[in-house]
C-alpha cells in the first residue's frame, strides 16, 4: 500500500514538472505565418499538437485534420474528431485569418462575407465546439487578433471590423466560460512579416474604378509596415505564454512597441487617431 503510495505520489510529481505533458493542442490555421511558428513552440513544450487547415502541416509531428474555416460545420468536424480521439482538448488557438484592400463603395458581398466566415464565425465555429473538451482540464483559447481591430485601416475595413469582432468574443467567452475553469483571450499583433501581406486580395483598377491611386498607396504603406514588423516566432511565444498564464487577460498585445501605440491610441481622440492613421498610410 506505501508503495502503491509512493507511485502516485511520484506520478503526481512528475505532472507538476511537466504540465504540459500529453495534452492535446488544436491550432486553427498552422500549417503557416504565426500558427505554424505556435506549434512547433507547444511541441516543444510537450504538447499533442494538430492542425486544422486546408493545407497540412510540413511536418510528421503534427497532425492535419483538413478543413475549410469558410465552410459552416467542419471546422467543428475536424474538432470533434479530435475531441473523440484523445478525449481532451487543452489548448485552442485560432490563427486562420484573411484579408482584402478595397473600397468599401465597390467591396464585392462574397468577399467580405467570405473574410467574416474565415476571421470571425470561423473562431465562433471553434470554440463552440472546443468548449465540452476544455472544460474537462480548464483549458485555454487563444484568437489571434490585430491591433487592426483597435483602429481603422484605410481600404481594409473588413479585416479590422472582423478583428475588432474577435476582441469581443474573446471578452464574451472568457466571461461566460470562466466559471467552468476556461479562460479565452484574444492576442493582438501589430504587423508582422509573414506570407499573409501576399496573399491579400487587392482589387484591380476596374474593381475599386476612382480609388486605385488611394488604395495602392494605402496597400504599399500597409506591406511595408507588415513585413518591417515582428517575426512570427515572437507572436508565437507570446501566444504560448499567455496560454501559460493563470490569470490571463481577456485581450492583450504582442510586443512592447504594440503595447505602446494601442494605448495611445486609446488615450488620443478619434479624430486624432484617425489623422495620424491617415499620414500613416498616405491618404493626406
Amino acid at each position: 500500500m506505501e508503495r502503491e503510495n509512493e507511485r502516485e505520489q511520484t506520478k503526481e510529481e512528475s505532472e507538476l514538472r511537466e504540465p504540459h505533458a500529453r495534452r492535446t493542442a488544436v491550432v486553427v490555421g498552422g500549417s503557416s505565418g504565426i500558427g505554424k511558428e505556435t506549434a512547433v513552440r507547444l511541441l516543444a513544450r510537450g504538447y499533442r499538437v494538430f492542425n486544422v487547415s486546408r493545407t497540412p502541416f510540413k511536418g510528421d509531428r503534427v497532425r492535419t485534420i483538413t478543413a475549410d474555416a469558410a465552410q459552416e460545420g467542419e471546422l467543428a468536424r475536424a474538432i470533434l474528431a479530435v475531441g473523440e480521439e484523445t478525449g481532451e482538448i487543452a489548448l485552442l488557438v485560432y490563427s486562420a485569418g484573411f484579408s482584402m484592400a478595397a473600397p468599401l463603395e465597390h467591396a464585392k458581398s462574397g468577399d467580405y462575407r467570405y473574410l467574416f466566415e474565415v476571421n470571425y464565425f470561423g473562431a465562433v465555429e471553434a470554440l463552440r465546439a472546443a468548449a465540452p473538451y476544455l472544460k474537462k482540464r480548464g483549458g485555454r483559447a487563444i484568437l489571434v487578433g490585430s491591433l487592426g481591430g483597435e483602429f481603422p485601416i484605410p481600404y481594409d475595413s473588413f479585416y479590422s471590423s472582423s478583428k475588432a469582432a474577435l476582441s469581443m468574443l474573446a471578452r464574451e467567452a472568457d466571461l461566460e466560460l470562466a466559471g467552468s475553469g476556461v479562460r479565452v483571450s484574444a492576442l493582438l499583433p501589430g504587423g508582422t512579416a509573414t506570407d499573409f501581406t501576399y496573399s491579400r486580395r487587392i482589387y484591380g483598377e476596374e474593381e475599386s474604378k476612382g480609388y486605385t491611386p488611394s488604395l495602392k498607396k494605402a496597400s504599399a504603406a500597409l506591406a511595408n509596415m507588415e513585413q518591417g514588423g515582428m517575426s512570427p516566432s515572437l507572436v508565437a511565444e507570446a501566444i504560448v505564454k499567455l496560454s501559460e498564464k493563470r490569470n490571463p487577460p481577456p485581450v492583450a498585445v504582442a510586443g512592447g512597441k504594440n503595447t505602446a501605440v494601442r494605448i495611445a491610441a486609446r488615450l488620443l481622440p478619434e479624430r486624432v487617431t484617425d489623422w495620424l492613421v491617415r499620414r500613416k498610410f498616405n491618404q493626406r
